[in-house]
């Protein structure tokens, strides 16, 4: 509770700064939205407090996480699956992070100087395990899931630390052409193995007629927030 808390404060400038771009694209149209990486509830708060919703569509993995979205959310417009997604329909396993932000599909390189001193941080120094659990995941494809029942999604939220690419590359060119923006996150420390670069994620993107308008630096973490908009 403690590092939300923190991590939220030393966020709030940068929401402002999304909240601004965003505000300048959309100002009180009705907006549909997917936000892939749910966790606590923070993207579906930010878009039903600043923005006139009709849809948002929650992607959330980690089944506790899910449970407590639905008894938060679902009578707010808000449609929460509990699934991962990614390239294609299969199975996972969701690595539980002490901090579920840091939750993750993919494998963690524990001998990074990041992963020392995150863990350090989130330990407080104490021996305990930096995952704590893991749990089976559903995986889906969102063009077969979702995006080809929709006409059009204004934002496609993604904050799946590390598994960006895997859910961009399952998208069609015709789903493409239905979203108007793509915010985010990209992680450049070496702790994820993610198996790709930032560079293959601009490359899909701009072979998809999508072009970066807005960049901002996480503090504190070799991070950073994009949003690309179609063409």
């Amino acid at each position: 509770m403690f590092f939300d808390f923190l991590t939220n404060i030393i966020d709030y400038t940068n929401k402002l700064k999304v909240l601004n771009f965003l505000k300048k694209k959309f100002n009180q149209n009705l907006i549909n939205v997917i936000d892939i990486g749910g966790h606590k509830g923070e993207t579906i708060n930010f878009f039903l407090k600043n923005f006139n919703v009709n849809k948002i569509y929650v992607f959330e993995p980690n089944h506790q996480l899910f449970e407590n979205l639905i008894r938060k959310f679902s009578n707010q417009n808000a449609f929460i699956f509990n699934y991962g997604v990614g390239f294609q329909n299969e199975e996972k396993i969701l690595n539980i992070s002490i901090d579920s932000a840091s939750s993750t599909i993919n494998k963690i390189n524990t001998n990074t100087n990041y992963y020392k001193r995150k863990k350090k941080i989130l330990t407080f120094g104490k021996k305990m395990p930096y995952f704590i659990g893991t749990q089976k995941i559903k995986v889906i494809n969102l063009s077969e899931f979702l995006l080809s029942k929709e006409s059009r999604i204004d934002i496609l939220k993604i904050d799946t630390e590390g598994y960006e690419l895997n859910i961009l590359k399952g998208i069609s060119k015709e789903d493409f052409k239905k979203i108007k923006l793509i915010y985010f996150e990209h992680h450049y420390d070496l702790m994820i193995a993610k198996g790709y670069k930032f560079s293959d994620i601009n490359k899909l993107l701009k072979n998809n007629n999508f072009t970066l308008k807005h960049k901002l630096r996480m503090k504190f973490r070799k991070s950073f927030e994009y949003i690309y908009e179609s063409n």
